[in-house]
């Protein structure tokens, strides 16, 4: 194999040339193995706010009332999950009303970008908890 590189100060290319030969080689060259992503909940129990998958919600118009809502399900010890938490939901869905352009579920077809959908969110982060969400949001809808 042989390199050849100009020394000039403007210079930013490195040419290599291969020969047959050191194509017949196999590699040796090893990557490293990928970092696993951290997901919706972080190895120590906490929230991963920076989580693709709450889409922006955590940082939205409504981001305060959405990290409240979220964090006091996500800690609720309540039974069922979540039960302790409808003041702070009620807060986040009247913080919506506000951007109906941004928080509008009746264009969203798609139930994974729907922000009202937290068994959405806790899928991709962790998934023991989608019966807890589906209880949360039965009683959130009674009251």
């Amino acid at each position: 194999m042989s390199i050849r590189s100009s020394s000039g100060p403007n210079d930013k290319d490195l040419v290599i040339f291969a020969t047959k030969e050191d194509h017949a080689v196999p590699s040796t060259v090893t990557l490293p193995e990928p970092e696993p992503s951290p997901g919706l909940i972080l190895s120590n129990g906490d929230i991963n706010w920076n989580c693709p998958c709450l889409g922006g919600m955590a940082t939205g118009p409504c981001g305060v009332q959405f990290r409240e809502a979220f964090s006091c399900f996500h800690y609720s010890e309540a039974e069922p999950k979540g039960s302790d938490c409808y003041e702070a939901f009620s807060t986040m869905q009247e913080c919506m009303t506000k951007y109906p352009t941004l928080y509008n579920r009746e264009n969203n077809d798609d139930d994974e970008s729907d922000p009202m959908k937290f068994e959405n969110m806790e899928e991709a982060g962790r998934s023991s908890e989608q019966s807890a969400n589906e209880n949360l949001e039965k009683s959130v809808a009674k009251n």
